[in-house]
């Protein structure tokens, strides 16, 4: 058995190159839908912008410019390496989410796309971000739906059924050995969260919370590329819209704490602000 190195790469011979290269360059697409929804709450010219769980670096290249101090954190050396390469005004850090090296209420706008339901305790990571938000600053928030219709049928992060509803001991100690063997020691094995338990995690930390369903899907179907990258959620959506589905979904679409946002929208999509 051959395991894969984790550590990032520009190396094209590397197993996971193509899959990298996909996901940085969709990380600046997608960055374009954070900015857009970061602009509805805050104006964002001359804000301290921390990216938590920054990758690629891809999202914080929208914010680029209007006078913003960039701040990248990700817990890969070599993914903050190949941040340099973008652009130098990024401030890079490389640290764990929960021992943050900033002082309390320094950041205007702290973004977490994707990257919530990869760490061991959400809770402790956003009692940690919300210490460091100010008090007119605005946290975002993405990711995937545990109880999702979508998402029972292909898991984002490993395309199989159910696998999203497993807790993450189970992910690592059946399911990889069984089905992704060369994957065994993959770092940050995600563990999906519901919509009742992250509106949990904000009332507990006094954090009023805005779902926008209603602007991911309209995103979804006119700059798709803005939403989605995976080959299944690419698929869905060519059947969705030869059926002509497109309309519905558009109807159906509602940013409440409703059947809808609990257990069919695939990813929530959350600003946070204190109370």
């Amino acid at each position: 058995m051959v395991r894969i190195s984790y550590e990032y790469t520009e190396d094209p011979s590397h197993p996971n190159y193509t899959k990298w290269t996909r996901s940085k360059n969709a990380a600046i697409k997608k960055g374009e839908f954070v900015k857009s929804i970061l602009a509805k709450s805050i104006n964002l010219e001359n804000k301290k912008i921390l990216d938590l769980g920054s990758g690629s670096g891809g999202t914080l290249q929208n914010f680029l410019g209007s006078g913003n101090q960039l701040f990248s954190v990700d817990h890969s050396d070599d993914k903050l390496k190949a941040q340099k390469i973008i652009s130098h005004e990024f401030n890079l850090i490389y640290s764990l989410a929960e021992k943050l090296p900033f002082k309390q209420k320094y950041f205007d706008v702290i973004i977490l796309q994707d990257s919530l339901e990869h760490f061991t305790d959400p809770y402790s990571v956003l009692n940690e971000i919300k210490n460091l938000l100010n008090e007119d600053g605005v946290i975002y928030i993405s990711t995937p739906n545990k109880f999702s219709i979508i998402n029972l049928f292909a898991d984002p992060h490993w395309g199989f059924p159910f696998v999203a509803l497993f807790p993450r001991i189970l992910i690592r100690k059946i399911f990889i050995p069984l089905f992704r063997r060369q994957e065994i020691g993959r770092p940050g094995v995600a563990q999906l969260l519901s919509y009742k338990q992250l509106r949990s995690f904000f009332d507990e930390l006094s954090l009023k919370s805005n779902i926008y369903t209603i602007e991911a899907v309209h995103t979804l179907i006119s700059k798709s590329e803005q939403i989605i990258w995976s080959k299944f959620h690419i698929t869905l959506l060519k059947i969705l819209a030869s059926l002509k589905f497109e309309r519905l979904l558009t109807l159906m679409a509602n940013n409440k704490p409703g059947i809808l946002n609990r257990y069919f929208t695939p990813t929530f999509y959350f600003t946070l602000k204190k109370r």
